[in-house]
């Protein structure tokens, strides 16, 4: 499974990415905003610094002016994976751009049904949000099972982009439904190293070393 990183920030982004944990980037208005930056200088940035897909989004709602700024954005680096909305104007889109050869990543999906128009407008990643499904009650990973069997069941490339990735338990879980992809904050990416048995059993070891009046070095 792919790992992309949720955010616009340059230096959290280059320390994944020299870990070899950075495999693209996501980014959002609200993430832009967040960095405080302009949106062409700092997604030019994250895609020197990673070699995969760099998802920047419109922000037009009707399809002639999405095209149209999802085309700018493209012309930002081969790298770009233009990002839209799942309505029927970020459909349209999709299908343009996706026919003169850019990777789209159709955003915000909630439903099974959603998935399945972008897959057959041939979006290169559809973004299910489990996070803001888990907060009205709904089980977002059942999202990500549900367009797994659609896809498989019909071939379709397009890559499940897991999104609203809030804990580790998601990225696990996500990974043994069969997404082609996780998109998460540094924080939660980092965070999957963590365990209490490990950091209790490093404690003893260390406890024990010191009993041995030892040095490697």
């Amino acid at each position: 499974m792919k790992f992309f990183v949720d955010t616009a920030d340059v230096e959290a982004i280059r320390d994944l990415n020299d870990l070899g944990m950075a495999d693209g980037v996501t980014t959002n208005p609200s993430l832009i905003l967040k960095s405080g930056r302009d949106i062409l200088e700092v997604t030019k940035e994250i895609c020197g610094i990673v070699s995969g897909p760099v998802s920047a989004e419109v922000v037009a709602l009707t399809a002639d002016e999405m095209i149209a700024e999802g085309r700018k954005l493209a012309e930002i680096a081969p790298n770009i994976a233009v990002k839209v909305p799942l309505t029927w104007d970020g459909l349209k889109t999709c299908k343009v751009l996706t026919g003169e050869g850019h990777m789209v990543n159709v955003t915000l999906c909630f439903s099974a049904n959603q998935a399945l128009l972008a897959a057959k407008a041939g979006a290169t990643f559809i973004s299910p949000f489990i996070g803001r499904l888990d907060d009205i009650n709904l089980d977002g990973l059942d999202l990500i099972s549900d367009i797994r069997t659609i896809y498989d069941n019909y071939g379709f490339d397009t890559q499940i982009l897991a999104a609203s990735i809030r804990t580790a338990n998601h990225v696990a879980q996500c990974a043994m439904i069969g997404a082609d992809v996780v998109t998460a904050p540094p924080a939660v990416i980092k965070s999957l190293a963590n365990h209490v048995l490990t950091d209790k059993g490093l404690d003893q070891f260390m406890q024990d070393w010191a009993k041995t009046g030892q040095t490697i070095l």
